[in-house]
């Protein structure tokens, strides 16, 4: 599965990706994980991503990014503000599952 995370400058989401990441290994979920910056997002989004998750501090401009997501066949969320941490891979798990039905 491939996952872009958007986050301010792209760098903020390491400890949330990996928190996913180990999840998602735990439940027998492979992924590719890519943070990028809010000005990175649009090309990013069309090599080929599963979902894209917004982060919290940015989500004010999640309106734009799911208009580009829907564009392309990418649903876009936003990151659950608990799930933005290093204990929340559980929470991340779960809104892709439910996004995705997975």
């Amino acid at each position: 599965m491939k996952v872009l995370f958007v986050c301010s400058g792209g760098m903020s989401s390491a400890i949330a990706i990996k928190a996913l990441q180990e999840e998602g290994a735990k439940n027998g979920i492979e992924m590719e994980v890519l943070a990028v910056g809010a000005v990175e997002f649009e090309d990013q989004i069309k090599d080929g991503y599963d979902i894209a998750m917004v982060a919290p501090q940015i989500r004010h401009k999640s309106k734009g990014f799911m208009e580009i997501g829907k564009q392309v066949g990418v649903p876009v969320i936003n990151i659950i503000p608990q799930g933005y941490s290093p204990l929340g891979g559980k929470i991340l798990l779960k809104q892709l599952r439910e996004t995705l039905s997975i």
